[in-house]
């Protein structure tokens, strides 16, 4: 570790999100116009990270009125007030230069569910599957009778039929 970093940890950001290269966002940025102050959003996917510490900077890409437009912010700037993970996209490398000669539908990135613990919503262990099969034979007796009969009515239709 360089001592320069040693000095700037304490002071690092922590209030940007966890994001990558491929997700889209939506980047708040401090505008300056004379003495009155804006915030701008640029929202585009995320290209690449790079850097480190005090110097990490990451590349945003869109495109505006047919021209693709690329703006590169710090991580570490006061200007950038906020950045939000409007959708995270399914990549398996860490710099999208490639999608600079994609347009349209092309230069679309599948989106991918990266926090599985939202899917996993009911994390049931070995004894809680027993007790819900025991508490719920009558509805699983109800539901495949029912089930049975519809396909063999089907096929009495189609015997009348014929």
């Amino acid at each position: 570790m360089r001592s320069i970093d040693a000095v700037h940890t304490d002071s690092l950001r922590r209030d940007l999100p966890a994001f990558r290269s491929g997700d889209t966002v939506r980047v708040h940025v401090r505008i300056k116009e004379g003495e009155k102050e804006r915030i701008q959003i640029f929202e585009g996917v995320v290209l690449q990270r790079r850097g480190g510490g005090h110097g990490a900077t990451f590349t945003v890409r869109k495109i505006s009125s047919g021209v693709g437009v690329e703006r590169i912010f710090p991580i570490e700037s006061p200007n950038v007030t906020k950045v939000e993970i409007k959708s995270r996209g399914h990549v398996r490398r860490s710099r999208l230069y490639y999608l600079r000669e994609l347009s349209g539908k092309k230069a679309r990135l599948r989106a991918k569910v990266r926090d599985v613990a939202a899917l996993n919503v009911l994390s049931v262990s070995e004894d809680e599957v027993g007790t819900a099969a025991e508490a719920a034979p009558e509805a699983e007796a109800v539901e495949e009778p029912a089930a049975a009969e519809e396909p063999a009515a089907d096929a009495e239709e189609d015997k009348q039929e014929g």
